[in-house]
């Protein structure tokens, strides 16, 4: 019984922290202030993850599955990436440890340089690949795959850490999936 609590503080612990690096950066966040929205004692945050450092890395835990993206022609990529990334943004419960890298990126270069790593290793590269196995020349599969993370980039910044409105779910994962079927397309 005891360690199933422990589990469940940890997540209640890490669920607070995301939402609350979410909504204000990193640098506005404190121990406290997360024990006292998780309703735990700061202790235990030392205990659990060593302090604020350790926490802001358990919270930027990031999984994408984009390689489920992949399976098909590459006529429909553009749908299917479509789907999975509007599936993240609207469809995750709590706040995406992604959005949490992203809006901290501005205040800590190791931010900055985990969120690019991660993009590369799970976005750039396997979309690379993925073009260049569809029949491209490598260069050219670098160059649509570098378009393609720019640009899902660029409207995730815009409309998730710039606050401006997501809208309508439908009609923003027909725009994002025409546009990237069009760079994919080239």
């Amino acid at each position: 019984m005891m360690m199933r609590d422990a589990a469940a503080t940890r997540q209640r612990i890490l669920e607070q922290a995301r939402r609350q690096f979410a909504r204000h950066g990193y640098a506005a966040i404190t121990v406290k202030g997360v024990a006292d929205g998780a309703g735990v004692s700061p202790n235990l945050i030392t205990r659990y993850f060593g302090g604020k450092e350790g926490l802001f890395l358990a919270a930027t835990q990031v999984e994408i599955p984009v390689s489920d993206s992949f399976a098909g022609d590459r006529s429909s990529l553009g749908a299917r990436l479509a789907a999975s990334i509007v599936q993240r943004w609207f469809g995750a419960v709590g706040e995406d440890p992604l959005l949490v890298l992203q809006r901290a990126s501005g205040e800590r270069p190791e931010a900055a340089e985990a969120l690019a790593a991660f993009l590369d290793t799970n976005s750039l590269q396997p979309l690379h690949r993925y073009l260049r196995d569809s029949g491209l020349e490598d260069a050219e599969a670098r160059n649509r795959a570098a378009a393609i993370d720019a640009f899902v980039l660029g409207v995730s910044t815009r409309r998730r850490v710039l606050r401006s409105e997501l809208g309508d779910p439908a009609e923003l994962q027909a725009w994002l999936g025409t546009t990237i079927q069009q760079l994919a397309d080239g």
